[in-house]
């Protein structure tokens, strides 16, 4: 996860914080519209937020 809070700090110019929340928003996004994915998507997002 820390790969991608980097890569959205160095080309979008987001902050760290802002880069966390948008992977926190799309993250929720797709499992409200894609609830079958919700699982994947804990796996892929929400285990590694402290990584």
């Amino acid at each position: 996860m820390n790969e991608l809070v980097e890569k959205l700090t160095a080309e979008a110019g987001l902050t760290a914080e802002q880069a966390q929340k948008a992977i926190e928003t799309i993250a929720s996004f797709v499992k409200e519209k894609f609830p079958m994915l919700g699982g994947a998507v804990d796996n892929i997002f929400g285990a590694g937020k402290d990584n």
